[in-house]
């Protein structure tokens, strides 16, 4: 199978230190792997390039980098399946860390951040006179998140760590998810009220976007997206509400379930806080750019057609929600 590489290649030891594109035709076997690829072009067309690997068997992790663009692990992809139409593949280093040479970048803080959310039990209270068993179901919810094998794929294609370096990440916050869901962790009942509360601060998990990129990153079906979602409701039961990313989710709630549709115009007011005049004053450039493209909300909110079925499901959910 004859297909084309398009490497994206950094020495910071050459002049000038500045990253380029370098394409490698070769033939390789129809069964090949994207790591196969690279190991053939280092050890038969490029000794210089420099990439990481280790298991070739999607345990380690070793080999996570951007694949077309998207995050995911080089041993885990077909070469037939990652190029395109014209026979190319485009492989560059994982993104939001900074790249040591070619294909590697440093791990740093994304070991950072998981040390930031504390990666071990705290039980509070007396110890337990025996060996605690935990029960087979909490285990089992809990798999999911331990199959995480600290590749940094999500890491890499975090789209709010691209712009705020200070968000935990989404590998982290689901290393926290793991320890929050434990019944072996905090009060004994799974909930650790002081790392819930350090997690609803600025940088934490009311920072996601939600944008999916770290559930399609992830190699091994994590969805850290997924367990940033239960640490907010994690969070809120717990009653750490009194905050932007919570009052935000409220409001949201408040408004859907009442008119069918989002008030945009009173979300940031009740995200905020009406009493918060700095935050709200900061809201006016965007309403100003709005109202001149265009996009400025009704000022009066009106109901969708047949909003009574959207009331009856809303106040379903409700009911099934867990009490505060």
């Amino acid at each position: 199978m004859d297909l084309t590489v398009r490497v994206k290649r950094f020495n910071p030891e050459a002049e000038p230190r500045q990253p380029y594109w370098q394409d490698f035709p070769i033939s390789i076997d129809e069964n090949a792997t994207v790591l196969d690829t690279l190991i053939h072009i280092r050890e038969m067309v490029d000794g210089t390039l420099s990439l990481r690997c280790s298991c070739r068997s999607a345990i380690c992790g070793s080999c996570a980098m951007r694949i077309n663009g998207h995050a995911g692990l080089a041993c885990k992809t077909k070469a037939s399946d990652a190029m395109d139409k014209d026979g190319m593949i485009k492989v560059e280093p994982a993104g939001n860390m900074p790249v040591v040479k070619d294909l590697v970048v440093n791990l740093d803080l994304f070991w950072r951040k998981i040390v930031q959310v504390e990666p071990f039990l705290k039980p509070q209270g007396p110890e337990p006179e025996a060996e605690y068993v935990v029960p087979n179901e909490a285990m089992m919810h809990l798999s999911g998140v331990t199959a995480c094998i600290m590749c940094g794929a999500c890491v890499s294609d975090c789209t709010v760590l691209e712009v705020d370096p200070n968000f935990l990440g989404p590998a982290a916050l689901a290393k926290a998810y793991r320890f929050t869901a434990d019944p072996r962790d905090g009060d004994g009942e799974g909930v650790s009220r002081e790392r819930l509360r350090k997690l609803s601060d600025y940088g934490g998990m009311w920072d996601c976007t939600r944008c999916g990129e770290c559930v399609q990153a992830c190699p091994k079906g994590v969805a850290p997206m997924d367990r940033i979602m239960a640490l907010r409701e994690q969070a809120i039961k717990a009653g750490f509400d009194n905050n932007n990313g919570a009052r935000h989710t409220e409001a949201f709630t408040e408004s859907v379930g009442h008119s069918g549709s989002l008030n945009e115009l009173q979300l940031p007011v009740k995200t905020v806080g009406i009493t918060n005049i700095p935050a709200l004053l900061g809201f006016l450039p965007v309403g100003l750019r709005a109202l001149t493209h265009g996009k400025l909300p009704p000022l009066v909110h009106k109901n969708i057609a047949n909003v009574e079925f959207v009331r009856k499901l809303h106040h379903k959910l409700e009911e099934h929600q867990p009490e505060k």
